[in-house]
């Protein structure tokens, strides 16, 4: 795909959005010191995002669905820059907390409505590697940014850090501003419609196939560390490289999924989770040589992030009378993936089953939404051979 200038500037807001939401795993301890919380507590900045991201995806878009699309990535990044000026500001884990909070409600919209403005952008047999193009923003954080960050928070202070990323709020706002065309709404939007077009059955299954593929990615990769330290007996270097690789694994399946979703969508999913089951068996099975450790973590983050273009387009092509909610809700549907994958992992390790079955939940969990992927086709071809024998 040629440079375009819209699609970097999202693709911008993407790197920032992502560094916010993954970076304070990588400051933890340095925060909960400095304000005097224990690490469990300072954990729950986390949480407390996530859920944010899930109340503010459906509320943002539905409050401003007549908004022009430009005005409201405008908005979302100018909720971005003051959260985080909030939480660099923050003097106490309360404030901290409610910066973090005020942060989180730009996450849905901003996504949702970039994915929609990114398909808008370019040709229509362009549109999921538009939106891998966006979404190049939020891996190339998990690769340099949230490390960058980390690195600021230990070296500097945590305050900085945060101070950066408002600093790339209003940079994404500027470049926002000067490449997009205001793209208004021909026609006002219909909340009751929005939400009509969100209880379809094929927009439903999208979503839910979201959270089990995200589930299935976050199931492990929670506990990655931990994994390799144990199970792998790995050194903190050795981790430190994992996590970068990993990083990089996502970046290239971000673009290799948008490439492949532009000729199939329905064949990129299903070729993406049989590799991510495939590989997490074989995690499990190799989890105590190096060796055989890193290019199977590589290969992972690759076929994990190769299902979000896909899933992404999925639901804006499912819900194409009103998109807007729909696409900000599979947002929130990541996020939720995001949640219950920890939480389907921690089930394991409670239940004695130990660091080293846990990539075997992630694989079950892919098995899941291969079935779905397999039935959801299935139904699909069903439904349009009896359209076709009725006309």
């Amino acid at each position: 795909m040629k440079i375009n200038i819209p699609l970097l500037a999202l693709a911008l807001g993407a790197f920032g959005i992502g560094v916010t939401e993954f970076s304070p795993m990588g400051m933890l301890p340095i925060i909960a010191g400095d304000l005097g919380v224990s690490i469990p507590t300072a954990g729950m900045l986390i949480s407390a995002y996530a859920f944010g991201v899930l109340l503010g995806a459906p509320l943002m878009t539905l409050v401003f669905a007549n908004m022009a699309r430009r005005n409201l990535l405008l908005l979302s990044m100018a909720i971005f820059t003051l959260g985080n000026l909030i939480s660099a500001l923050a003097d106490s884990y309360n404030v901290l907390l409610l910066g973090r909070i005020i942060t989180s409600f730009n996450h849905g919209a901003f996504f949702g409505v970039g994915a929609i403005v990114a398909m808008n952008v370019v040709p229509p047999e362009k549109r999921a590697g538009a939106v891998a193009a966006m979404f190049s923003g939020l891996t190339i954080a998990t690769i340099g940014g949230v490390p960058l960050a980390a690195y600021i928070g230990e070296v500097i202070g945590w305050r900085p850090a945060f101070f950066g990323m408002a600093v790339i709020g209003l940079i994404t706002m500027a470049a926002l501003r000067l490449s997009l065309p205001a793209m208004v709404n021909e026609q006002k939007a219909n909340v009751r419609n929005e939400l009509r077009v969100l209880g379809k059955k094929p927009v439903l299954v999208a979503l839910l196939l979201t959270v089990v593929s995200s589930s299935a990615m976050f199931t492990v990769f929670t506990y990655i560390v931990p994994i390799l330290q144990d199970e792998t007996q790995a050194s903190t270097m050795f981790v430190t490289a994992m996590l970068v690789l990993y990083g990089v694994g996502l970046a290239v399946g971000n673009v290799l999924g948008g490439r492949f979703a532009d000729r199939s969508m329905d064949l990129t999913l299903i070729a993406s989770l049989i590799a991510v089951m495939l590989l997490l068996v074989m995690l499990a099975l190799v989890i105590s040589s190096p060796l055989l450790v890193a290019p199977l973590i590589l290969l992972w983050g690759i076929a994990s992030f190769a299902l979000v273009p896909p899933l992404q387009a999925m639901v804006v092509q499912e819900a194409a009378e009103a998109p807007s909610l729909a696409s900000a809700m599979n947002i929130g549907a990541f996020n939720l993936g995001n949640a219950l994958g920890a939480m389907l992992g921690a089930l394991m390790i409670s239940a004695g089953f130990g660091l080293n079955a846990v990539p075997l939940a992630g694989a079950a969990t892919a098995a899941v939404g291969l079935a779905m992927v397999l039935w959801f086709r299935r139904n699909r071809s069903a439904n349009a051979n009896t359209t076709t024998a009725n006309a």
